[in-house]
């Protein structure tokens, strides 16, 4: 059985290869074929290329040292260099570099079947004023793989054998446990010499096919993007006031958004959205929310009126220095940016909800007697008892999260929650049977971190449950914004007239962009909730995510990662702000 998959850097995860830039620059500069790969191979092992991938010379230093090799290699044919011959020019086009989705894909899904990934790479320490490239080539790859081993930082480089020794060595595995993929002959030999099994790439969608076989998985489909696991994200923790911290984790660099969880969650219900974000050129900063996981959980059930909250993410923004952010929120945190909004609409650049809509909210109506009215919310009503809801999901944890956490494809083969009848029949799982089955939405190491992350502190100190309690302690922020409720604090009604449904008299419009995802098999937050928001919210974009549940994030974030991503990058360039993708 295969234990790691190695991939050469340059024709295999990355293009184009050096010898295909060489080429096109010669035709560019009107060379003689083959005339920079020629004066390469004539320096021997110590030629300026070489010498710059075992980290003899820096980028600097080995682009002067070979624009002299090409001068005497010119000299010794009889040619004369174009005046505008430049060995910096020569790798400018070598830094437009585009990495091969298809091996990113297939090394999430060899990472997600417990399969180390490594990239070897002939590369030089690059000192130049173009090194950022380099440095967003680095980042990629040391978030798609398990290891990167640079030529330069061991003094050998490919084709030897002392790149796929210590590779092997860090990784712990034995050459017959290891696959090789690249698109140089020499290196695919090298390989088979130490035994390891070797595939030559000419065409990557082939060469995949071959690594299918081998690896006896599939990997010719984007099933599931790229995660993130609590190691490979920055951890940070922000001080409200005293004894109040919000923890958060973050990726990336470039305009910030804010990722906002519902219940029962944490910041780790974004784990496939992080990275994608990240690598489409943004700052991405997902909190735990007040009394979620490692961020502090208040006793006190004044800390979770929506005013405090919201008040909470004001100042977590000010202490990290962010004057504007784009929120984006699901289920519960779909409520938290709708009210950010209407609230402190000057905070945000836009605004997206996943699932959750904008409900409007008539704050002269009791919401209790709303929240009545409505059969599917009345799991609501059974979390105002305090101790009895907390009860029931604390008992078992990985029970509660495996009833909890199921995908929509799954009512066949896992026991379904009714969100109905839960006060007649005396609570969420009185029914169901003690041994479920754990869904494909999680696996079994999500599954724990969930179930570690609420042994700490429980369910209590969570605002969907206090939350509950401060119903009427929430009504005079809504007066003043004229704002929603939600399925947690309330739910009004559209007024209906002669053009449709438009907002109650006062209602404050959302005039930021503003993006609305639905999942049509939400049995929750029904996709139909959302009908006529375009009246309270004029720059609304739209998306739905079919045969998507309620968790959405997790059942479909291929999906939801290209909605946000297309709706991120054109609301950033409407507004003239500068992007830089990592991947292309």
């Amino acid at each position: 059985m295969s234990k790691v998959v190695l991939f050469g850097l340059w024709g295999g995860v990355i293009t184009p290869r050096p010898l295909e830039s060489f080429q096109k620059f010669e035709n560019f500069m009107n060379l003689p074929k083959d005339f920079i790969s020629s004066t390469i191979v004539k320096g021997g092992s110590e030629n300026a290329l070489a010498r710059a991938e075992k980290g003899k010379l820096t980028f600097v230093q080995m682009v002067s040292e070979l624009e002299a090799e090409c001068q005497i290699e010119a000299e010794s044919r009889g040619l004369s260099l174009p005046a505008e011959f430049s060995a910096q020019k020569l790798f400018d086009e070598l830094r437009c570099v585009e990495f091969s989705r298809m091996v990113l894909n297939a090394a999430a899904t060899l990472r997600g079947h417990g399969i180390l990934t490594c990239v070897l790479a002939n590369l030089w320490v690059d000192d130049s004023l173009q090194r950022d490239n380099t440095a967003k080539v680095l980042s990629v790859l040391a978030r798609h793989f398990d290891f990167v081993l640079r030529s330069c930082d061991i003094g050998a480089r490919l084709p030897e054998p002392t790149m796929f020794q210590t590779a092997l060595n860090k990784l712990d595995v034995k050459p017959q446990q290891a696959i090789w993929l690249d698109v140089d002959e020499e290196s695919v030999q090298a390989a088979k010499n130490l035994g390891i099994t070797a595939v030559h790439i000419t065409d990557i969608s082939e060469a995949l096919k071959k690594l299918e076989k081998l690896a006896r998985l599939e990997l010719s489909e984007e099933k599931m993007p790229l995660s993130c696991t609590p190691e490979e994200v920055i951890h940070g923790y922000v001080t409200i006031k005293p004894g109040v911290k919000i923890h958060y984790v973050e990726m990336g660099d470039g305009p910030p958004v804010l990722l906002c969880h519902g219940f029962p969650e944490n910041w780790f219900s974004w784990r496939y959205q992080i990275p994608a974000l990240a690598d489409a050129g943004f700052r991405v900063i997902a909190p735990d929310m007040k009394g979620y996981g490692d961020s502090t959980a208040s006793p006190d059930i004044q800390e979770y009126s929506q005013e405090k909250i919201l008040q909470d993410l004001v100042t977590f923004l000010d202490k990290l220095g962010l004057a504007q952010v784009t929120l984006v929120g699901h289920d519960w945190g779909g409520v938290v940016a709708w009210n950010m909004a209407q609230c402190h609409p000057e905070r945000l650049r836009a605004v997206a909800s996943l699932n959750t809509p904008l409900f409007p909210m008539d704050p002269n109506k009791d919401p209790m007697e709303r929240l009545k009215s409505i059969p599917i919310f009345e799991y609501q009503i059974y979390f105002q008892e305090p101790g009895v809801a907390e009860a029931e999901l604390e008992k078992d944890l990985t029970r509660t999260f495996k009833l909890l956490f199921s995908a929509s494809s799954e009512t066949d083969t896992h026991p379904q929650v009714d969100m109905t009848g839960i006060c007649k029949r005396g609570g969420l799982f009185v029914g169901l049977p003690e041994e479920v089955p754990r869904s494909a939405l999680l696996s079994e190491t999500a599954l724990q971190y969930y179930v570690q992350q609420y042994s700490k502190q429980g369910f209590r100190n969570r605002p969907v449950l206090n939350g509950f309690e401060k119903l009427h302690a929430s009504v005079p922020l809504l007066r003043k914004c004229f704002v929603q409720g939600d399925h947690l604090t309330g739910i009004g009604t559209w007024r209906g007239t002669g053009d449709g449904c438009v907002p109650g008299h006062g209602a404050r419009q959302i005039l930021i962009p503003a993006l609305m995802v639905t999942a049509e098999k939400d049995r929750i937050l029904l996709p139909i909730f959302t009908t006529g928001m375009e009246n309270m919210i004029p720059n609304l974009t739209r998306g739905n995510i079919e045969n998507c549940g309620h968790w959405t994030q997790m059942e479909r974030p291929l999906e939801v990662n290209k909605i946000l991503i297309s709706w991120l990058t054109e609301t950033h360039q409407k507004a003239s702000i500068s992007i830089s993708p990592k991947l292309r």
